[in-house]
């Protein structure tokens, strides 16, 4: 029979899982302050050449809160400044830190090392701009007779006389807007291409966004990106709200195996 005390510590360890967040070279070594979700302790499992960033969760509880997102990101992000890192996706969890050896480690080894390499040296930054809403509608009217006519015709008019007029104008604006979008993006990339390796740009989150592109860069050309990007900022002020994020894990630059959840 087994007493209550090891029945109790058999079922906290089937509810306990191992929780992952990305791919590191095997021989790094963790800072004292690497925090992860929940605020828990962080470790590593190796195996060759590379390990794996993992910390216990608690598989009885959700995971994904926006708090454990940030905390995923973070502790990635930090980690990718000093090392190259493989992200893997928020959410991944095994059975067991051997489960995470044998079958996500052991099993993509080769691959694994592979995708450290090319990304030896370089992090990711996202470049992400907003239309100023006042400033981009002046630009359409300007430059389109057709808007500013209809513009003219729902002016000091009452609401529902110009329905049809004002759904015209609505699309309108939308369609220019996403015209100038593409513009906007294919034109700040090719600027910050020569500061960066490669790009990929992203799907507008927003109607009025403007540009959101994802840029891998050199750690050592950092400073030189993100004067490019300030002097872009600078160009479009008052016409674009440009924001820089980053350096961070490259997400948008590698696509890593998912683990399920274990059990």
């Amino acid at each position: 029979m087994t007493a209550p005390g090891q029945a109790r510590e058999a079922q906290q360890t089937r509810n306990v899982g191992c929780y992952v967040y990305g791919i590191l070279p095997g021989d790094v070594e963790l800072t004292p302050d690497a925090r992860g979700l929940r605020d828990g302790d962080v470790d590593l499992v190796r195996h060759g050449d590379i390990a794996a960033l993992v910390s216990d969760i608690d598989l009885g509880g959700p995971i994904g809160r926006p708090e454990d997102l940030t905390a995923h990101e973070r502790l990635l992000d930090d980690a990718a400044v000093e090392v190259p890192v493989l992200p893997l996706r928020f959410g991944a969890v095994l059975a067991s830190r051997e489960a995470v050896e044998q079958e996500l480690l052991a099993a993509n080894h080769d691959q694994f090392l592979a995708a450290l390499d090319e990304i030896e040296g370089r992090v990711e930054y996202v470049v992400k701009g907003r239309y100023e809403e006042r400033a981009v509608l002046r630009e359409i009217i300007a430059e389109n007779p057709d808007a500013a006519s209809l513009l003219e015709q729902i002016r000091d008019r009452p609401e529902e006389l110009t329905r049809d007029a004002r759904i015209r104008l609505g699309q309108f604006i939308e369609q220019a807007i996403s015209a100038k979008r593409d513009a906007d993006t294919q034109w700040a990339a090719q600027a910050l291409a020569e500061y960066s390796q490669a790009s990929v740009p992203r799907r507008p989150t927003h109607p009025e966004d403007a540009v959101q592109v994802a840029f891998l860069v050199e750690t050592d050309r950092r400073s030189e990106f993100e004067k490019a990007v300030a002097k872009i900022a600078e160009e479009w002020q008052g016409r674009v709200g440009l924001r820089l994020l980053g350096p961070m894990a490259p997400y948008d630059f590698i696509v890593t195996p998912a683990p399920g959840p274990g059990g």
